[in-house]
């Protein structure tokens, strides 16, 4: 897949080092890496989130939005 459209994926492991974050933060404001979004949902629905993220189907990262307008 890696060929046929000409992307590089890898995985990142964070550790609670500021430092990280802002190079992380660096990255994503200037498109070198882009993240995956599987399913927004709103700080009401935690659980659900929580329950699909235990369920080991997530292609992607699972947010929960404090605002209810984005969920």
């Amino acid at each position: 897949m890696e060929k046929k459209y000409k992307v590089k994926y890898g995985f990142l492991f964070m550790k609670p080092s500021g430092k990280q974050l802002e190079i992380l933060t660096e990255w994503i404001e200037s498109d070198k890496i882009k993240p995956v979004i599987d399913r927004i949902y709103s700080f009401e629905n935690s659980q659900q989130a929580i329950a699909y993220s235990e369920s080991g189907r997530a292609k992607g990262k699972i947010i929960i939005s404090m605002k209810e307008s984005l969920a």
